[in-house]
């Protein structure tokens, strides 16, 4: 298997390379430079019409790119420890957990880095007022997130890691890399994020 990809800040990359830490995989990883827009170049394109990154090529040549599906795959052929649930419940927290994360959570964060962060200025055209007003959005899906989480679970969705944990914390942390400061008085989700950093595949 071989892992198109990019490094750091680039969160979505870090999510499969925080997954396969946490399962034990070794993957071939290839870098593609985003500055320089390999993402966008025709050969990468055939991996992913999309143009992005991650995507993982396996040996018979089929790829698989969007992150879920890409740790779905890793966790199918490496079961153990199980990132998706063991039963049919807790599948469907999951599920629920990183809908639930992406919606309320990363589309804030999408919104700002897309409209108001000047490093995506000369990309798209920018409307700042909207920019700037995911601001007030990602405080209450914070507090919101605070709510959830205050009933002393370890992790998002009780007391097993699971990708949930881990798309969450690369969301979590880009937003506070590009200056939205996500964690402020949420004293739950801060001691949850302490929690994320203290494990090895944080450095991933």
């Amino acid at each position: 298997m071989k892992l198109y990809s990019a490094p750091m800040p680039a969160p979505n990359p870090r999510r499969v390379r925080m997954f396969a830490a946490e399962k034990g995989i070794a993957l071939d990883e290839v870098m593609l430079d985003l500055r320089q827009r390999d993402h966008k170049a025709p050969e990468h394109v055939v991996r992913n019409s999309l143009g992005q990154v991650p995507v993982l090529e396996l040996d018979d040549g089929t790829t698989l790119s969007e992150t879920i599906a890409i740790c779905r795959y890793l966790d199918g052929i490496h079961p153990e420890p199980p990132m998706f649930g063991r039963t049919p419940l807790e599948m469907a927290q999951v599920d629920m957990w990183i809908r639930r994360f992406e919606i309320q959570i990363g589309e804030p964060v999408k919104m700002y880095w897309r409209h108001a962060h000047p490093a995506t200025a000369a990309l798209i055209e920018q409307h700042r007022d909207f920019g700037r007003s995911n601001l007030a959005a990602l405080d209450r899906a914070m507090a919101w997130l605070e709510g959830e989480v205050a009933d002393g679970r370890t992790w998002l969705t009780g007391e097993t890691l699971t990708v949930v944990d881990i798309a969450a914390v690369t969301i979590v942390d880009f937003a506070e890399l590009i200056g939205m400061q996500p964690i402020k008085e949420e004293k739950a989700v801060a001691a949850w994020h302490a929690r994320m950093t203290a494990r090895p595949s944080y450095a991933a």
